[in-house]
């Protein structure tokens, strides 16, 4: 234990504790810029810079350990001269568009300036102009708005371990861009939004939809219909200053009919039409020893990842597509065909906490469909836009109901939005098809939590299932790698690209604590613990579409529209 004083107050702090973590201990905020949580500091933005006793120069709180008898002072009037000077450099070489900004009064830059009492502008000078990269069908990068605090960079780097992005040149040219500065459509990204999410001002943003959503709504023939992902419900509410995983699902339906939807229906109808598809689809290949192990396919940030970086090992990735492009391609045959709608006239807008949901509702173009499942995404952020723009009072709405046949969901399908989720539930499904009975224990607690890599073995009927599920792109490469020589001992693997899962998805309310997605994710699961029925196959209108319209699970019919094929994107850009 180390002893030392910060603002005349004794610490006792453990040893190679920081500064910075050291003041938070009781209490004291310094501010930062290019400190992250659990990732080595860098103390490159001087933002964090304390007086030390002893010491001739400010030094930097984020990179400095404790030492026995350290005398600190966090807000010295040299202190605060030294970061308002930061401040105000950082605002003059920054563009003034603040009141029309996608992150104005939600921008740690913009928050610094008032902390510290900007009102004039000192520092005149050049300031850097650069192209926006509107390249990409889900983010956009805005580089005169980056201040280079890096935190994307080493998110991209260290967490998400693809790079798709790096510093280059130096002094005032210095940048972060893709390599050769080309568009992100052809770099390594893989849309994951991971960098939205870390990014303290615009400088990176998801592409808005939003234009072309309320052009559709205000269109007479057009029918809109909006779907509701498992993870938006649980995190929308903070938005609003609602308890950390609120769950506004009621809310989120009234508000979308206040927009002009015609229908509201629930994305969890299609998570257990997906874990119908998928476990029949993995007890298929382990009966009749076809590709193992299998990948589960509703993240389509891995999927992007396999198809650019790992072409070989498509065969392993199950062929299901996502829960909510399956909800459009079901709106499109089977209720257009109920309700006697022209298909071509459903317009699908999905609410999803996720950007790379953007790029793969552009898939079709590549499997040669005649029309999209699933026409526009909002993420979580655009839709809180959204309402405000409507002037709908989003913490005061009465709760509705999710219109039907396809609203019906079960716990199984909640769970989505959480990293293990898909896996508990087609355990469960998979439990009862192979033995038609019920679990009595519902709740796989190896697969939950932040893990990087959480294992599992399940015995049914005789048959060991080894799973493994993969928290974060950053920790699939071992385990591809083990596929590729032969030693892989899994069965069924479940990848999701975003720590947390969708919970913590790119499109989400920015944050920048871990402790917030524990949060999220207790959400979902205590909404699993609270419905009536917990597993897919006793989802009773997923059961009345099979009957109808499918056929079985896995069936010619089911391929033809809920399944769909990979690609080799690197082959595609060559060409």
């Amino acid at each position: 234990m180390v002893q030392l004083t910060i603002n005349n107050i004794k610490v006792n702090a453990e040893e190679g504790m920081t500064i910075l973590d050291a003041a938070k201990s009781v209490g004291i905020h310094i501010p930062t810029l290019c400190h992250l949580k659990n990732l080595a500091p860098t103390g490159a933005c001087r933002i964090c810079s304390v007086e030390v006793e002893g010491q001739r120069g400010l030094t930097p709180s984020c990179a400095y350990p404790v030492f026995e008898g350290m005398v600190v002072e966090t807000n010295s009037p040299r202190v605060r001269r030294a970061r308002k000077t930061i401040v105000e450099l950082l605002v003059e070489n920054h563009p003034p568009d603040c009141l029309i900004c996608v992150r104005n009064k939600n921008c740690e830059l913009q928050d610094l300036a008032e902390q510290y009492g900007l009102r004039e502008h000192r520092f005149a000078g050049e300031t850097k102009t650069h192209a926006i990269d509107i390249s990409s069908a889900s983010m956009e990068r805005d580089p005169a708005k980056c201040i280079l605090c890096g935190r994307c960079v080493r998110v991209c780097f260290e967490v998400q371990k693809i790079g798709a992005i790096d510093f280059t040149n130096r002094g005032f040219t210095s940048i972060v861009t893709t390599p050769y500065n080309k568009g992100l459509n052809i770099s390594d990204c893989i849309l994951c939004g991971q960098c939205i999410l870390v990014c303290p001002t615009a400088a990176l943003r998801e592409k808005s939809s939003l234009k072309e959503v309320s052009n559709a709504l205000n269109n007479k023939n057009k029918y809109t219909i909006a779907q509701i992902a498992p993870a938006v419900r649980a995190t929308l509410g903070e938005e609003y200053n609602m308890p950390l995983g609120t769950d506004v699902t009621g809310q989120l339906v009234t508000g979308l009919r206040r927009l002009g939807f015609k229908k509201v229906f629930d994305t969890n109808f299609a998570a257990d039409l997906t874990i119908m598809e998928e476990a029949s689809e993995l007890i298929n290949r382990v009966q009749n020893n076809k590709t193992l192990p299998m990948f589960t396919s509703c993240c389509p940030g891995w999927v992007k990842f396999a198809e650019q970086n790992y072409p070989q090992i498509l065969d392993h990735v199950s062929s299901c597509k996502s829960p909510h492009e399956m909800e459009g391609a079901i709106l499109k045959t089977y209720y257009a065909k109920k309700m006697g709608i022209d298909p071509k006239d459903i317009y699908v807008v999905s609410i999803m906490p996720c950007t790379v949901k953007k790029f793969e509702s552009n898939r079709a173009e590549l499997a040669e469909e005649t029309m999209p499942d699933v026409d526009a995404v909002l993420t979580t952020r655009e839709l809180v836009r959204f309402f405000k723009m409507a002037g709908i009072d989003f913490a005061d709405l009465p709760q509705s109901e999710f219109d039907n046949p396809l609203g019906e969901s079960t716990g199984a399908a909640a769970i989505f939005g959480t990293s293990g989720g898909v896996m508990e539930a087609a355990l469960r499904t998979a439990y009862f098809k192979l033995t038609g009975e019920e679990l009595t224990q519902l709740d796989f607690e190896s697969v939950r939590g932040s893990g990087g890599l959480k294992e599992a073995s399940v015995t049914i009927s005789g048959l060991k299932l080894n799973i493994a599920v993969v928290n974060g792109i950053g920790n699939v490469e071992p385990i591809i790698k083990d596929i590729l020589a032969g030693t892989s001992k899994y069965h069924f693997i479940e990848v999701m690209a975003c720590p947390g899962g969708c919970i913590n998805g790119g499109g989400q309310p920015i944050h920048q604590k871990p402790e917030k997605v524990m949060k999220r994710m207790k959400a979902l699961y205590q909404i699993d613990a609270e419905m009536q029925t917990r597993q897919s196959h006793n989802n009773e209108s997923v059961k009345i579409l099979y009957k109808e319209f499918l056929g079985e699970p896995n069936s010619h019919k089911a391929h033809e529209i809920l399944h769909t094929k990979y690609f080799n994107r690197k082959e595609i850009l060559n060409n």
